[in-house]
């Protein structure tokens, strides 16, 4: 079954349930509100882990994002769909998660015509070692550990390589760190 298939739960401005709608419809301009969730892991250096999206992905492939997102199905607990898709994506299992913020962004992708609009649950793990991931190709291209000061010089300097909602998850994530 396509993950395009798959069903996404729709929310109000609040981030009240509100419907579901699969995953190639919510993402169809002008895009339809849905939960979803951006999963943050630093190392024990404070550093942040950006993933490369593999070239197969519908929505801002090859762009650098952080290590993890996804959406929960309708009712799916953020943080219990967030374990799962760390495990699809990267191999890392049961790394436990706390939310810091949530993000609202809408933003069309200009390769595939494709439009995020979420409401974004920033979640923060800690990971030690990138020997650690065993990456899916389907759906991670790269790795990088970055420090945060040159995250955002990078993001500043060249907005165009990264995932549009990445800046707003750094920030999320830099003031729970503040």
């Amino acid at each position: 079954m396509s993950r395009e298939s798959h069903l996404v739960e729709l929310v109000d401005s609040g981030g009240g349930a509100v419907g579901s709608a699969t995953v190639d419809a919510a993402h169809r301009a002008p895009g339809l509100l849905h939960r979803a969730f951006s999963v943050v892991l630093v190392d024990k250096d404070g550093r942040f882990l950006l993933q490369q999206r593999a070239a197969v992905k519908t929505r801002f492939a090859l762009r650098w994002a952080n290590a993890c997102c996804g959406h929960p199905t309708p009712g799916e607990k953020v943080t219990d769909a967030a374990q799962r898709r760390l495990a699809e994506e990267l191999g890392v299992r049961t790394v436990p998660l706390h939310e810091v913020g949530v993000y609202v962004y809408q933003a069309a992708d200009p390769s595939s015509g494709r439009v995020e609009f979420e409401y974004d649950h920033v979640l923060v793990g800690s990971a030690s070692d990138i020997s650690d991931f065993s990456v899916d190709p389907d759906e991670v291209a790269a790795l990088e550990w970055i420090a945060g000061d040159e995250l955002a010089s990078r993001l500043s300097q060249s907005p165009d390589l990264y995932a549009p909602w990445l800046a707003g998850v750094v920030s999320a994530w830099r003031g729970s760190t503040a």
